[in-house]
């Protein structure tokens, strides 16, 4: 799929979010203090890209190994926060270049409340060893308890001209034929989600 043939591999590779990634590359320059992120906006503007690339960066070539990537909404009961986030910050030590592990929790507004209090222990309890980066379309379905131990940043929305030049890209590179109109029209039907975006005109 075109979506993840192109997806960026380096923070300066991330479309339109300047001013997230200038925040977010300050920080990396003590990689040791970085604090837990809160990712939120709309979908199909970077958010799990990014966490992808931090920990590609942050982590180096094992960064699958000490990376926990999951999808909250699928797995939304206080069991697989209890079982899967605590088993992972648990097991095994870290190496000389690994800083901490990282737990990405994807669509973590959609987790029940009794899950994000026990998510707010687990942050708590596993401070020392591992960083999490929560994902959420919306900021204020994540409790304040957890809001408040994490960095902040909102996404926004790509303009016409980015995803435009981003299909464009795309289309020359895989030798696809494409007309302004027909990109103009791929973003006014996808609204800024670059993903959706990306979906359709493999599609078509």
């Amino acid at each position: 799929m075109w979506v993840e043939k192109y997806r960026p591999i380096k923070i300066s590779d991330i479309v339109n979010q300047k001013d997230i990634v200038g925040s977010i590359n300050a920080m990396l320059k003590n990689v040791d203090e970085l604090p837990h992120l809160l990712f939120s906006g709309s979908a199909g503007i970077g958010k799990t890209t990014l966490a992808l690339c931090l920990a590609r960066q942050i982590l180096g070539d094992g960064w699958r190994e000490y990376t926990l990537e999951l999808n909250a909404s699928d797995e939304r009961g206080i069991n697989m926060v209890r079982e899967r986030v605590k088993k992972f910050s648990r097991f095994g030590g870290l190496s000389e270049n690994i800083p901490f592990k990282l737990i990405i929790l994807d669509e973590a507004d959609e987790m029940t409340a009794d899950a994000q209090t026990a998510l707010r222990r687990i942050i708590e309890d596993t401070s020392k060893s591992c960083r999490f980066i929560l994902i959420a379309n919306n900021v204020s379905r994540i409790i304040e308890p957890i809001q408040s131990r994490c960095a902040v940043f909102k996404f926004t929305r790509i303009s016409e001209k980015d995803v435009v030049a981003y299909l464009k890209e795309i289309a020359k590179k895989e030798k696809v034929k494409t007309d302004e109109r027909g990109l103009e029209l791929i973003y006014d039907y996808t609204e800024g989600d670059l993903r959706h975006a990306i979906n359709l005109m493999q599609a078509t």
